[in-house]
């Protein structure tokens, strides 16, 4: 084998293990190596902050971890078909390269239908996606009326090349030291959410 052959495959190692670092998944990331200027957080009450002070909503924490911008765009009572329609002017009017959702607990609330609120979700992705920005989906597990959320998040994630966050809420519905009320966490259940997607969206902040 030539010297020229060995450099080359050496080469190639150490992009193959910078990538494996880089991603924890198993399936491609789409738009993983996005360019643009802002990171917006899509949600609801989970995202906005409700049962906390200001500046301790999760996307508050993490922008302070990661020294950079976390957009809020959560907003109370919404579906996944209200965060849908208002995609185009809280979140791709900012030209994102990463966009972090959370939604489906109203849905449940609500009793949506399942299949419908995925239906919403996955529209959602979609068109992020197209818009060149990578996404990260949070999941949803234990919710009041939900039952067991994970394999349609999951799914979701895997067949949409989207960083997966599980069961962000695992940990908080079970310790009242966590809650402001009976759906919602406090500061300290925020700092615990806000650890959870730290950790998943480091690599690619």
């Amino acid at each position: 084998m030539s010297r020229r052959m060995i450099v080359l495959l050496i080469a190639v190692a150490i992009l193959a293990i910078g990538l494996s670092l880089r991603s924890r998944f198993w399936y491609p990331i789409k738009n993983e190596m996005a360019a643009g200027g802002v990171v917006v957080a899509l949600g609801d009450s989970l995202t906005y902050g409700t049962g906390a002070q200001l500046g301790e909503d999760w996307p508050s924490v993490v922008s302070r971890r990661c020294s950079c911008t976390i957009i809020n765009k959560g907003v109370p009572g919404d579906t996944t078909a209200d965060a849908y329609a208002r995609l185009e002017a809280d979140v791709l009017a900012l030209n994102p390269n990463m966009v972090i959702v959370g939604l489906g607990g109203n849905d449940i609330l609500q009793q949506h239908p399942r299949e419908q609120m995925f239906k919403n979700l996955r529209q959602v992705v979609d068109e992020v996606q197209k818009s060149g920005a990578m996404v990260v989906i949070l999941g949803l597990n234990g919710f009041p009326l939900g039952g067991n959320l994970t394999s349609g998040y999951s799914d979701l994630a895997k067949q949409t090349g989207s960083v997966y966050v599980p069961n962000i809420l695992g940990g908080i519905f079970t310790d009242s030291r966590l809650k402001s009320d009976q759906f919602h966490p406090n500061a300290a259940g925020y700092e615990l959410m806000a650890e959870k997607i730290y950790g998943e969206i480091e690599s690619y902040l």
